[in-house]
C-alpha cells in the first residue's frame, strides 16, 4: 500500500504550497489535503504516516491527534511553537524555503532516530541509485545543496559557470529533481552532506 500523508489546514494557500513542497522532497509519498477536520473523518482518518495539521486545528482536535503524537506535525509560527509542550513534532510555515526544507529533514531523521514511525523516500525510478551520477555531479549537487550560487560553484570548484551550469542540467536529468528543495532532500537521503551542513 503506498504511503500517504495528510496536510489539514483551513488556508487553502498553505495547504497547496506545504502539498507542492512535500511532493517536491519526498515524490515516493501520496500526499492528500483537508480544508477542516471534518473533511478529514469523512474519509479514511487512521490510513497516514503522517498528519500535517494547523494548531489551530490541532487545539480544537487534540485528543484525535495526542493519540497519533509521533505522526503528527503541528504548523505553526516561532512564537507559538516555543510555546508547545516538549516532545510535540511541529514546523514554522514562515521560514525560507530552504530553512523550510532542513527542518523537515530534521522532522524526518529526529522521527527515525527515535524508532518512531516516519516517511522513508524509497529508490524509485524518480530517485535513482547513487552511482547515476558523476563524482563532480556529485561535487556540484552537494554545494547546491549547501545553498552555493552557480558561480560560487564554479569558483570553489575552479571550473567555468558554463560547466556548472552543464551539471546542473545533467543532474536535473538524471534525477528528475528540478527545485533546488528537492535537490537537497535527495543529497541528505543519500549521504552526500548533512542536514545540518545546509
Amino acid at each position: 500500500m503506498d504511503k500517504e500523508i495528510a496536510i489539514i489546514d483551513s488556508n487553502s494557500l498553505a495547504r497547496m504550497g506545504l502539498e507542492n513542497l512535500l511532493e517536491e522532497i519526498i515524490p515516493t509519498v501520496t500526499i492528500r489535503t483537508f480544508g477542516s477536520f471534518a473533511e478529514l473523518m469523512a474519509d479514511t482518518p487512521d490510513m497516514f504516516v503522517h498528519y500535517f495539521v494547523s494548531i489551530q486545528i490541532y487545539l480544537e482536535h487534540t485528543a484525535f491527534f495526542l493519540r497519533k503524537q509521533y505522526q503528527t506535525v503541528i504548523l505553526c509560527n516561532a512564537e507559538t511553537q516555543a510555546q508547545l509542550p516538549t516532545g510535540m513534532l511541529s514546523l514554522d510555515i514562515n521560514q525560507d524555503e530552504q530553512h523550510l526544507v532542513k527542518s523537515i529533514l530534521k522532522l524526518h531523521q529526529q522521527g527515525h532516530k527515535s524508532g518512531h514511525p516516519g516517511v522513508r523516500p524509497n529508490q524509485s525510478p524518480q530517485m535513482p541509485l547513487q552511482n547515476d551520477l558523476t563524482m563532480r555531479e556529485i561535487e556540484v549537487l552537494s554545494l547546491v545543496a549547501r545553498g552555493f550560487s552557480n558561480k560560487e560553484i564554479a569558483q570553489k570548484l575552479s571550473i567555468s559557470l558554463t560547466t556548472v551550469i552543464t551539471h546542473r542540467r545533467n543532474i536535473t536529468d538524471k534525477l528528475h529533481i528540478k527545485s533546488v528543495a528537492g535537490l537537497t532532500m535527495y543529497a541528505v537521503m543519500h549521504g552526500y552532506i548533512e542536514a545540518d551542513s545546509i
